[in-house]
Order: C-alpha cells, then sequence, then structure tokens
C-alpha cells in the first residue's frame, strides 16, 4: 500500500475529527462535548484538533455543515428519482417520518443556537445554512409544479419558507414525542397543489 502524502495524510485526519466529532455532539451535545474528547475519541492529539479547528464554534458549524449536505443530498435524491407526483410524495413522506425529530440532530441544532446567540459569525454562519435549506425546499416546490403545471396560490419562495417552518417546528415536537405523525409535510404540499390552478394551455390562450 502506497504511503500518504501530507496532504492526504492532513486530510485523513480532519475528516476522522470531524466524523468523530458529529458523533459525539450527536449522542452527548455541544456543551458536554470538549475538543480533548474528539481528540481523545479519534485517537489524536489535542493539537491535532487546533491545527485543523480554530475552536470548538468553528468545529460545530462544519458538523452541521456536514448533516446538512447530506440531508440535501438525500432530498435532491428523491426529486430526481423517477416516478409520479404521487410516488415523489410518498418517498418524501418516508424521508420526513425518518428524519424529522431527529433527537441528537435537533437538538444539536438548537442547543448550539442558544450557546452562540451572541456570536455574530456563527449568527451569520447559521442564517446562510438557513438560506441553503430554503432553497433546497425551493427546488423542490418548483420541481413540483412543473411536473404537475400548478401554479400554487402564493410565491414559490413563501410556499417554501411556509413548508420550512412546518418542518423545523415538527421536528422540535417528533423530538419531544416520536409518535407525533410527519404525515402533516406531506398533506401541506399535497393541499397547496390542490389550492392552486392549472397553468393556462398555450394553444388555447392564441385562439
Amino acid at each position: 500500500m502506497a504511503r500518504l502524502t501530507r496532504s492526504e495524510s492532513q486530510a485523513r485526519t480532519r475528516a476522522d475529527l470531524l466524523a468523530t466529532a458529529r458523533d459525539l455532539f450527536l449522542t452527548d451535545g455541544y456543551a458536554a462535548t470538549s475538543l480533548e474528547k474528539v481528540a481523545e475519541t479519534a485517537g489524536y492529539s489535542k493539537g491535532a484538533v487546533y491545527s485543523n479547528f480554530r475552536g470548538k464554534k468553528e468545529l460545530c458549524l462544519e458538523v452541521l455543515d456536514l448533516i446538512h449536505t447530506t440531508k440535501f443530498e438525500e432530498v435532491a435524491a428523491l426529486v430526481a428519482a423517477d416516478g409520479d407526483l404521487d410516488e415523489l410524495l410518498d418517498r418524501i413522506q418516508e424521508w420526513a417520518a425518518r428524519t424529522l425529530g431527529d433527537v441528537g440532530w435537533t437538538m444539536l441544532e438548537f442547543e448550539f443556537i442558544a450557546a452562540c446567540r451572541h456570536d455574530p459569525e456563527v449568527q451569520a454562519a447559521l442564517a446562510s445554512a438557513l438560506g441553503m435549506a430554503h432553497g433546497m425546499v425551493l427546488a423542490l416546490v418548483n420541481s413540483l409544479t412543473t411536473a404537475t403545471g400548478i401554479v400554487l396560490p402564493l410565491p414559490p419562495e413563501d410556499a417554501a419558507r411556509s413548508i420550512l417552518s412546518l418542518g423545523v417546528g415538527l421536528g422540535i415536537q417528533r423530538a419531544i414525542d416520536p409518535d407525533i405523525s410527519a404525515r402533516i409535510v406531506t398533506d401541506n404540499l399535497r393541499a397547496l397543489l390542490q389550492r392552486g390552478s392549472p397553468l393556462p394551455d398555450a394553444g388555447a390562450s392564441r385562439s
């Protein structure tokens, strides 16, 4: 097996630390996870952590970014898969039931937000992540309206914000009570589409 170059070794160390930090943050929470614990669990020195991350806040931001990216990729795969509208909504429903209310992820997000509420740099990073989430939902809404030929009863940006807000709020509730159904997400999507109006036929409008 070829020996790793210095840059490859550094990349592996960073990936190991990030994966370990993700597991610890999700299991133990933000406050209870120290950089020393991350280093020890991953099998590295504390200096290795500081050589890759400026501090605990930056490490947690990267963990959250990793989680968000994974979730975005999952939803993108759902939308890209073959099938009609009902099949797509069924896939979204399965994803929502599996994902919304994940206790580790949900509680980490809110613990971190509360702990860093006075840090403008962190708040800016979190706002950017929220914007990415809104963009993901907006892409989903646009895919649905394109597939169905429906004009929504409100601007797509507002529809996406409504769905995102519903998902966040539902995630908190399901983290407390997992028996709460996630079906409200797809029910809301169906309601928006049913309340919309079909796009006018281009040929008919010219006749």
